[in-house]
């Protein structure tokens, strides 16, 4: 069990490793990469923004990847936060949950998943999607049905 985990948790140093990464500058929304891929809570539109920032820091803290929805729809996911050692669950990844940023970092692909290292956090808009105004603050699909 050791060995896979350590294998496991080598697999996000290995874009770092295996290839020189590309300095990019990025704007987008920093979101919870669990419920944007895994669709449990709904479609893209309601993982984001106001409506899904609750669960966004419940994920992060829990360990989650972040990632960075960018204005073009590519998604990166973060493997590190600026000084913060991991890309979760610190105060840097909370304070920036569902928030608009411009961050400037390395981008590495590997295997058809875009990486960033962020270095630096150059702009924080906070949130600026507004999307419980159509989804609530949870959307009303993901209420489970009350036990009879």
């Amino acid at each position: 069990m050791r060995r896979f985990i350590a294998a496991f948790m080598g697999l996000f140093a290995l874009p770092a490793l295996a290839a020189e990464g590309e300095r990019i500058t990025v704007t987008g929304e920093i979101i919870d990469t669990w419920c944007y891929y895994s669709g449990v809570m709904g479609g893209p539109d309601s993982v984001v923004g106001s409506a899904h920032h609750t669960c966004a820091l419940w994920c992060s803290a829990a360990g989650i990847p972040i990632g960075l929805l960018a204005e073009d729809g590519t998604v990166y996911t973060i493997l590190k936060l600026g000084a913060q050692d991991n890309a979760t669950g610190g105060d840097t990844a909370l304070r920036l949950a569902s928030h608009t940023v411009t961050a400037d970092g390395m981008f590495y692909a590997r295997d058809g998943i875009n990486y960033i290292i962020v270095e630096e956090v150059l702009e924080d808009f906070g949130i600026v999607n507004l999307t419980h105004e159509d989804y609530d603050v949870v959307p009303s699909f993901a209420i489970p049905e009350p036990k009879e």
